[in-house]
């Protein structure tokens, strides 16, 4: 069965991402994906979609839209203000969404990037085998751009449409948010003093205004190379973070480029990438060294927790009875 979701409005940068494009950074094609990839997997975890299944991902530009059939959706954008027909909804939450009705998600106190998953498959063409939008390369998800008003996107629906109730979506690995973005050092690290990396670990960084979904750059004290700031062109990770000549860092998300230039410091660790890319312009950073085996485990912390919830996801399939997930108070809570 089809479904079609009609764009309404949309704020710059809201785009569709899967899991990202893999396997061509060599010929120079980034990845792309979502900026938080916990949060888009959760999304499509709660509707029993695949964890990198395509999703919409929404910036603090906001967006609204409608259905042309009754469509299951979840929402997960923390801190976002989010309603149907003008009736709030939580910010984590899985709902049906019925024709003509309006969804609309709106920027709140926190947080700069929410999801909209569907119970079902966002049926547009893959390219390089992703749905993922690079908008500077203008490769995959909508026409290789950010979603506009009066744009409709097929989705192509799982089961017959059923009632879904309204839940709040309780997962714990979203409730955890350290103060200290975790790092390991940076394959240059020894670019810089012992003092410089103290400074780099010690000092609060302030969010720039001209971060985007290629890097986030930092404002704080100036960071002083031992031996330059060129290096010969090597790959970059998501989460780098880069040191150019000017010694303000430079931390690479999702549409980064697949070279860099610059030494790195020190590189984001996968656990806290998302927790980062959920601050705003104006919001303080601070960073804290562990090693590689601790960021190892902190990986597998995560994954182990989201495991658990993947264990009951198929029962969305197969029952939309007030009962389903209660038993790991992953999704609780019924909303009138």
């Amino acid at each position: 069965m089809k479904a079609a979701l009609r764009i309404l409005s949309a704020g710059p940068g809201t785009t569709i991402q899967d899991g990202g494009r893999h396997g061509y950074l060599r010929y120079g094609v980034t990845s792309a994906g979502p900026m938080d990839p916990v949060s888009h997997a959760t999304a499509n975890m709660a509707v029993g979609a695949r964890a990198d299944a395509a999703a919409l991902e929404v910036s603090v530009g906001g967006v609204a839209l409608t259905t042309d059939r009754p469509l299951a959706l979840a929402i997960v954008a923390a801190g976002f203000v989010v309603s149907v027909d003008r009736t709030a909804l939580p910010s984590n939450a899985t709902f049906q969404l019925l024709p003509g009705q309006v969804l609309a998600i709106r920027s709140g106190d926190r947080g700069s990037w929410g999801y909209i998953a569907v119970e079902g498959e966002i049926a547009l063409p893959k390219v390089l085998g992703s749905l993922s939008t690079h908008t500077r390369s203008h490769l995959g998800g909508f026409q290789g751009r950010a979603l506009l008003a009066g744009d409709t996107l097929p989705v192509t629906m799982r089961k017959k449409a059923g009632e879904w109730e309204t839940r709040v979506i309780k997962a714990p690995w979203l409730d955890c948010s350290p103060s200290i973005i975790r790092v390991i050092a940076g394959p240059q690290h020894d670019y810089f003093s012992g003092e410089q990396l103290a400074i780099f670990e010690t000092s609060p960084w302030k969010v720039s205004g001209r971060s985007d979904r290629m890097a986030y750059q930092l404002e704080g004290p100036k960071l002083v190379h031992l031996r330059g700031f060129n290096i010969i062109s090597d790959g970059v990770a998501l989460g780098a973070i880069q040191v150019p000549g000017d010694g303000q860092p430079i931390v690479l998300m999702a549409d980064r480029q697949p070279t860099g230039g610059y030494p790195k410091i020190a590189n984001v660790i996968g656990a806290d990438i998302g927790r980062l890319a959920q601050a705003r312009p104006g919001d303080i950073l601070r960073f804290g060294f562990i090693s590689v085996a601790d960021a190892v485990d902190a990986g597998r912390q995560l994954q182990r927790a989201m495991a658990d919830g993947l264990d009951l996801m198929p029962l969305i399939r197969t029952s939309f009875t007030s009962e389903f997930l209660l038993e790991r108070n992953l999704i609780s809570g019924v909303v009138a």
